[in-house]
């Protein structure tokens, strides 16, 4: 390329000599023009944009809805015989699967699990309202502490992983790490269903608490990787052939039998005050650790957010824990103590006692003396000097 003298300059309106081998090219400078942007790359960037910048409120208000929906749910169940209350329940348990199987699919497990300790809460204030069971005073600070450690939680929440298709599903599920997880937590599930659970399931309450939190976690990695799955099948990606939407359905259909079944079984035996609120515990602990060995969702946050997360997750513990473990106690505001103290009344004045007891026997012998009686002979003294 070569300038011409008289326009040795790249201002507007120069010309510019170009050589390519034996042919010559006079071109001008016109001003400086952005390049057109194709219409696919400006779909990609807004996508891009949404899916940053709001994917996570969409995945955090459907596990809200989901809760609000499965809270209401039970008392659905517990309101009606009739078959239109019962219909109605029925559907609010689908909706409210539905919208968690949705939360997974935009928002982190580590947020969208703990959340589920609303449902609880919603179905215990409900139940207050509708049913006529009473909510003492602790039972409404338990309420009180799960809302704080929820918004604590989310607060603290980590970035969305960055998985987008089903091949970056599938490379992390071949991970060395998640494998090993995965391994352990199957044999150790499959112990406590063929040795452990038959001799001391029906008098241990973690028995079957811990195989439906361990099944739990199998079932959360393939709600994920489905909810990854129809996102990418909106987007017109070829995921019908690949072979892992097939395989979690599978999981995922043989995990929730499962957990259902021993779930139930805990519910036989043992209080349902002690059952929700261990599993809870248990399942949640063993998701979120699943999350980070899969997912590594922890790996982007700063010290500070893994210790408000975890404050978060033990002060919804001690929520559902108050909720449940003071529930039949019978403890108002007006049973606590006052600020002032009650005034001390004067002492009242003592009543004089009149005893009248002495003056009747004087009384008595008075009477008994001065009228004798005619069978009584005079008698008669004798002194002796």
């Amino acid at each position: 390329m070569e300038l011409p003298a008289s326009n040795a300059s790249c201002e507007n309106g120069s010309l510019i000599s170009l050589y390519c081998s034996s042919q010559q090219v006079l071109c001008q400078i016109v001003g400086d023009l952005s390049p057109e942007v194709p219409s696919s790359a400006i779909s990609n960037s807004w996508q891009e944009k949404f899916r940053q910048n709001y994917s996570f409120y969409v995945g955090l208000g459907l596990a809200l809805l989901s809760s609000f929906l499965i809270g209401t749910s039970v008392i659905l169940k517990k309101k009606g015989l009739q078959r239109l209350v019962a219909s109605g329940a029925t559907r609010a348990v689908a909706t409210g699967e539905i919208a968690n199987f949705g939360a997974y699919a935009f928002a982190p497990a580590t947020v969208v699990t703990p959340l589920g300790a609303l449902s609880i809460l919603i179905s215990a204030i409900l139940s207050s309202y509708f049913l006529g069971e009473s909510l003492n005073l602790l039972g409404k600070l338990g309420c009180a502490v799960c809302v704080a450690g929820s918004t604590v939680m989310v607060i603290h929440a980590p970035e969305e992983e960055k998985i987008t298709t089903v091949m970056e599903m599938a490379a992390k599920m071949k991970d060395t790490g998640y494998i090993v997880f995965a391994v352990l937590l199957l044999v150790s599930c499959l112990i406590l269903i063929f040795v452990i659970a038959p001799r001391y399931g029906q008098r241990n309450i973690l028995i079957y608490i811990v195989i439906c939190s361990v099944i739990g976690t199998f079932s959360v990695s393939a709600v994920k990787g489905l909810g990854i799955t129809i996102k990418n099948l909106f987007q017109g990606l070829p995921v019908v052939r690949h072979p892992l939407p097939y395989i979690l359905s599978l999981v995922l259909a043989l995990s929730l039998s499962t957990q259902v079944n021993f779930l139930n079984k805990a519910l036989d035996i043992f209080n349902t005050s002690l059952v929700f609120p261990i599993y809870y515990v248990f399942f949640t602990s063993l998701v979120v650790t699943s999350s980070i060995v899969l997912f590594k969702e922890w790996y982007s946050m700063s010290a500070m957010d893994i210790a408000g997360t975890l404050s978060g997750f033990v002060t919804i513990i001690l929520g559902v824990f108050m909720l449940h473990a003071f529930k039949d106690l019978d403890i108002s505001h007006t049973s606590l103590p006052h600020m002032h103290k009650n005034p001390t009344p004067a002492p009242a004045p003592e009543p004089s006692i009149i005893r009248l007891e002495d003056k009747n026997v004087l009384v008595d012998d008075i009477e008994l003396s001065s009228t004798p009686s005619p069978e009584k002979k005079p008698e008669v003294f004798i002194i002796h000097s």
